[in-house]
């Protein structure tokens, strides 16, 4: 049920971080842990699975977003997530990513 602006105290911009601000350019990652690091939270933290689901609905839509900052690995096995990491001048021929939030 929608809820009047008017009952919260404090109402802010939403704004989202860039993906070199979260990511180390030397890593690669899994969609889980940098759900993890979006949110400030270490990558191997245990989280009950509602928790998870809720940081995977922020998650996938900012990487999407940001797609042209990620370099994705296919997974070692079948039962086994890909990992995703930041693009650099190297791995995507564009944007570095590692640097773009110095900018």
């Amino acid at each position: 049920m929608p809820v009047p602006k008017s009952e919260f105290e404090d109402l802010r911009s939403l704004e989202f971080r860039d993906p070199g601000e979260v990511l180390d350019a030397d890593e690669m990652y899994t969609v889980y842990e940098i759900a993890r690091l979006f949110q400030g939270l270490d990558p191997g933290q245990d989280l009950d699975p509602a928790t998870e689901d809720i940081l995977l609905d922020w998650t996938i839509p900012w990487m999407l977003d940001n797609s042209e900052a990620f370099v994705f690995a296919e997974p070692a096995d079948d039962d086994e997530p890909g990992h995703y990491g930041l693009a650099t001048a190297e791995t995507a021929g564009g944007t570095d990513w590692a640097d773009a939030d110095s900018e």
